[in-house]
């Protein structure tokens, strides 16, 4: 008898399946809380040189200000606000709340759109208030 060749896992995004909103959403949620985790050894970073003095401060924020600098900060805005978002839509599923398909997919584009939206939203205001974002 012949073994057919299925996958070991359901999580194996490619040839058996194809990506779903809630995969990709979970997936992003993953990314997005290794991202923060990241961001807060930079923020360590900045608090060193605050305290180390002016010029380590100045090295800082000419690089936070640099174009590469200014994309790594609005990636961690993007991902703080979607992974808030998001962990939002969880704990409402830890009430038993958005458990119906139609309503999953529904909360799932929400979270998507308002992410990117707030994000351009508190960039802009970042931006025009002069504080690099």
């Amino acid at each position: 008898m012949a073994t057919p060749k299925r996958p070991l896992s359901p999580f194996m995004i490619g040839p058996y399946y194809r990506p779903q909103l809630t995969s990709m959403l979970s997936i992003a949620h993953r990314a997005t809380g290794v991202l923060l985790s990241l961001a807060a050894f930079v923020l360590a970073g900045w608090l060193l040189a605050v305290a180390g003095g002016s010029e380590g401060f100045d090295r800082f924020t000419a690089l936070a200000a640099s174009p590469l600098g200014q994309a790594a900060l609005l990636l961690v805005l993007f991902s703080l606000i979607y992974h808030l978002l998001n962990g939002i839509r969880h704990l409402l599923w830890d009430i038993g709340w958005g458990f119906e398909i139609p309503r999953v997919y529904a909360t799932g584009w929400i979270v998507v759109v308002l992410s990117v939206v707030l994000t351009a939203l508190v960039a802009w205001l970042a931006w025009n208030a002069g504080v690099p974002a």
